[in-house]
């Protein structure tokens, strides 16, 4: 397992019984990226990085009864807790790497990713990974349920031009792993990149 696996797992682990208690009013903004990323009726969704499997009811309820839900992570005990929520029953749960996903090559019609990039070691595969399980058109949603200021400023640090989600760095990343970048809004409020698979 790499350095980046463990501490990842090392983190979440014992965080994963209270995590959404943590942060209660979060649901409104997963409802909302869910709407704006628009995964189409019967199609297939992954949610990598899925936690507690907050999103997952929404992306049940947008594919439909006749879509294929994923609920992706790294931490056996977020997976636990997503099926506490009976998160199981709307969506798969596969306990998996987000940089060796175990779908086919353009499996998914969209893909969505809340709070992923900052814990991979190496961004730009992850989001060519991303790209990869995705059919060309397919959609994916970088998400966060605050905007990077905001979350810069909960954890006590100074916003920095270098972080891979500020919209110049997003756009050229995104482009270099074979999406097309549709919008950025990293308003307080959430950070949402759209982008559509090339």
């Amino acid at each position: 397992m790499s350095g980046d696996l463990a501490a990842t797992r090392a983190f979440f682990g014992p965080r994963a019984a209270g995590w959404e208690a943590k942060f209660p009013g979060d649901g409104p903004r997963y409802r909302q990226a869910v709407a704006e990323l628009a995964p189409p009726a019967g199609g297939a969704v992954a949610d990598v990085a899925c936690g507690t499997g907050r999103a997952l009811p929404e992306l049940r309820d947008a594919v439909g009864a006749g879509g294929a839900v994923f609920g992706v992570d790294v931490t056996a005990e977020m997976l636990a807790e997503a099926a506490a929520r009976g998160r199981d029953k709307v969506a798969t749960l596969v306990l998996a790497d987000a940089m060796r996903l175990p779908f086919p090559t353009g499996r998914l019609d969209a893909v969505f990713a809340a709070g992923l990039l900052a814990h991979l070691g190496d961004p730009l595969a992850g989001l060519a990974e991303l790209a990869r399980v995705c059919r060309p058109g397919g959609r994916l949603a970088v998400f966060h349920p605050l905007g990077r200021a905001a979350l810069a400023r909960r954890h006590g640090r100074e916003l920095s031009t270098e972080d891979i989600r500020a919209e110049p760095n997003i756009r050229a990343a995104l482009a270099g792993a074979g999406w097309h970048c549709d919008s950025v809004d990293d308003g307080d409020e959430r950070y949402l990149a759209l982008a559509t698979r090339e």
